[in-house]
């Protein structure tokens, strides 16, 4: 069994990245299609006369930058106290997949009733590796 906790990572470090370029598939286009100029987007919600699909992907690529460096900071902590164990491996990749269903539903069907389920699901898996870990330190 996997004990490494730097795989999960960098799968959503690689995720991110898929979703950052999504982002400015979606982005580019739409600007230049609405006649706007890249230095007009240098204010907060100058971009939100874009069409839906741009605006949903730049701001699932924000939501890729908020909570999940929580994840980094704990299983790389994980990790480096050699606690990195089937378990917590499991919980690691559990988070990963469940911000991956958050990204699908966000900038496809952006249903926020299912991107709030998913998200407290993956929060609760967050605390429950900090948790854990915690419980293992103390």
């Amino acid at each position: 069994m996997q004990t490494s906790m730097v795989a999960p990572v960098m799968a959503l470090v690689a995720w991110s990245l898929v979703i950052w370029l999504w982002m400015y598939v979606q982005r580019i286009p739409a600007m230049q299609k609405a006649g706007i100029k890249p230095q007009d987007a240098r204010f907060p919600g100058s971009l939100d006369k874009l069409p839906d699909g741009a605006r949903q992907a730049a701001d699932n690529y924000n939501h890729l930058m908020e909570q999940p460096t929580i994840f980094y900071a704990a299983a790389l902590a994980i990790q480096v106290a050699g606690h990195a164990d089937g378990m917590a491996v499991h919980f690691a990749w559990v988070y990963v997949g469940l911000r991956v269903l958050h990204s699908l539903v966000q900038v496809s069907v952006n249903l926020v009733a299912i991107r709030f389920l998913l998200f407290v699901l993956s929060t609760g898996v967050l605390a429950a590796m900090v948790i854990r870990e915690l419980m293992r330190l103390f």
